[in-house]
Formats: structure tokens, C-alpha cells, sequence
């Protein structure tokens, strides 16, 4: 018999069996854009708004990835100093080294998931592993549209910022987990989209065994001197590979530090 999930903020031990997954839920509506005033850095909503506008203007499609934008105040997972430039399209410093991703690279990134990966008849992702949580940001993201995230850091004291984010949210349906990512996470297997926030050499062997037939991963990998956003397909014939644009990311690392 299986065991119930542990609840948020989740801490997952390597012990025991996968517990059974939670009813779905809605996503969160998103707030009305509002009419841009003046000074309007210090006033996230009407900002939000604006980021979301821009985000479908630069080709975003997906209406449910724009609402999930929207809906996630990603002012809550920087630091106070740079509150003003939140909603700009821009990477921000996070400390360790690491950044928290321009809004238009989760989008990007976020709606490539949803076009490959398997999805329920009301439209939501099934399980999805992220590797690299960061701060939290890009988790919550893909908490509006999975039935369920794994959100995997290497970093102990970025795994315990993004635990400090999420705790005041208490979103039921995304579970924070301290380890290794290059080594996924077994017990959650299969996924139907795994998604990465650093860039490695090759796809590691175990995502691809942790992937769902039919789903898909999103990752950046090393590509003539930089970096390119790879998308790998899964299905019964085998695995395929699209190589798209030129990105930026962290490169991705082993272990827990």
C-alpha cells in the first residue's frame, strides 16, 4: 500500500517507497493587468502585468504558461535591493554564485514543456522533475501547471532560501528535495517532463531513464564554445533531440555541497 506524500515544505529522504500522487488542482487565476503609473518598479502588480504583455509580445503562446507567469509574484524570491527590477526581463543574482532566471527563459523554457510533455484532458503537465530550484521562482512556476513538481538543489543553503520562499505559499503540490541533480530522483519516476536550470555536457543517462514514454526534458546543453537549449523527445522508437537557440546557464554540476 502506498504511503501519502509527505506535505510542503517536503523533505525527501532516499529511504522508503514513492508515495501516491495528489489530486489535481486548478491553477491560480491571474491578477488583472493594471494601467502602468507612474513609478510603477515599486508597485509589482501593474509590473507583472506589463511583464506578461511583453512575454506574449515576444512570442509566448501558451495562454496557460502567461497566466502562470502572471499568477507568481516573482518579486517575493529576490532580494529587497532589487525589488524594482523584479519584473524586468533580466537574470538577478541570487547568492552562491547563482542566478535567478530573465522571465522570458522560464517562459521559453516552461511553454517547450508543455508542447512535449504529457498532459491530462484539463490540459495540466503530469509529474515534472526541475533541476536546479534556485530560489524557488521557476518551481512555483511549474506549480500552476503540473499535477505535481519535484524541485531538486545542490545547494544546501539555496535549497534552505527556497524552503524560506515557498514556506508562506504553502503550495501543497510542489516538494523541494536537497541532492544531486545529474542523478535525478528515482522515487518520483516516471516524469512527464523534467526541465534544467544548468547546463552539462550531455543529457545525463538518468533522466532519460527517469522520463516517461512520451514526455519530454528541456535543458541547456554545451554547444560550439556556449551553450544551446536542447529539447529531447521520449518515445517507444527512442529518444530524439532538437537543437534551438543559443542560452546562458550555470554549468550543471554533481553532488551536494
Amino acid at each position: 500500500m502506498a504511503t501519502q506524500r509527505p506535505g510542503f515544505p517536503a523533505r525527501i529522504f532516499p529511504a522508503g517507497n514513492a508515495p501516491a500522487a495528489p489530486a489535481r488542482r486548478p491553477a491560480a487565476p491571474v491578477p488583472p493587468a493594471a494601467p502602468a503609473p507612474t513609478g510603477a518598479a515599486r508597485d509589482p502588480i501593474p509590473a507583472r502585468g506589463r511583464m506578461v504583455q511583453q512575454l506574449a509580445a515576444d512570442g509566448i503562446q501558451d495562454a496557460a504558461v502567461l497566466r502562470a507567469m502572471g499568477a507568481v509574484e516573482r518579486h517575493r524570491f529576490v532580494d529587497g535591493a532589487l525589488v524594482p527590477q523584479a519584473y524586468e526581463d533580466t537574470a538577478l543574482p541570487i547568492g552562491l554564485g547563482q542566478t535567478i532566471s530573465k522571465p522570458s527563459v522560464v517562459a521559453r523554457m516552461v511553454e517547450l514543456l508543455m508542447q512535449g510533455g504529457l498532459r491530462g484532458e484539463d490540459g495540466r503537465l503530469g509529474r515534472v522533475l526541475d533541476i536546479g530550484t534556485g530560489c524557488g521562482y521557476q518551481a512555483v512556476v511549474l506549480g500552476q501547471l503540473a499535477t505535481e513538481v519535484y524541485s531538486i538543489e545542490r545547494l544546501r543553503d539555496l535549497h534552505e532560501k527556497a524552503r524560506a520562499n515557498l514556506r508562506p505559499l504553502r503550495i501543497a503540490n510542489v516538494h523541494l528535495i536537497l541532492g544531486d541533480g545529474m542523478a535525478g530522483f528515482a522515487k518520483g519516476a516516471p516524469y512527464a517532463g523534467i526541465i534544467a536550470a544548468a547546463g552539462g555536457e550531455l543529457v545525463p543517462d538518468a533522466w532519460i531513464d527517469q522520463l516517461a514514454v512520451g514526455g519530454r526534458i528541456v535543458a541547456p546543453l554545451a554547444s560550439s564554445g556556449g551553450q544551446a537549449l536542447v529539447v529531447v523527445d521520449k518515445s517507444r522508437q527512442g529518444v530524439s533531440h532538437t537543437v534551438l537557440e543559443a542560452v546562458n546557464f550555470v554549468p550543471l554540476k554533481s553532488g551536494v555541497a
